[in-house]
């Protein structure tokens, strides 16, 4: 994705500014996934060593693939791509985030951060995507 990005033509013969190459988006997705399958290999090494609990890892997985699947075939298509994103986020987090509260306190604390982070993100990933990549959102 990244040398793909890099490689593709660019958009100055429709005197469009040299920044805004249309294989920007690509080859940033590139370096990111690179550096999460690198990460995955770490973890996945430390999990043979058993130094990692992986008892979590299919549950944990079957929640992310349906809740991934709801957000794409149920609330993009039904509700603002701001308001879904922010649904995903804050459902997102509080899976992997709530059970670890210790107190009801800490969890309404916890919550209530969740669900900043999630406005936030949403905000965050709809200016860029509408501004920044010029895409329209659904």
């Amino acid at each position: 994705m990244t040398w793909g990005g890099f490689v593709m033509d660019r958009l100055e013969v429709r005197q469009i500014h040299p920044a805004s190459i249309p294989g920007l988006l690509p080859m940033i997705l590139g370096v990111v996934l690179m550096i999460c399958a690198v990460l995955l290999a770490l973890s996945a090494d430390k999990a043979e060593r058993g130094e990692v609990d992986t008892s979590a890892s299919w549950p944990d997985f079957a929640a992310t693939a349906l809740w991934s699947c709801f957000f794409a075939v149920v609330l993009v298509t039904r509700v603002p791509f701001e308001v879904a994103t922010t649904i995903y986020v804050v459902g997102f987090s509080a899976w992997f985030m709530l059970p670890k509260a210790a107190t009801p306190a800490a969890r309404w604390k916890l919550g209530i951060l969740i669900l900043i982070f999630g406005i936030l993100v949403a905000l965050g990933v709809s200016t860029l995507f509408r501004d920044g990549f010029l895409v329209r959102l659904p």
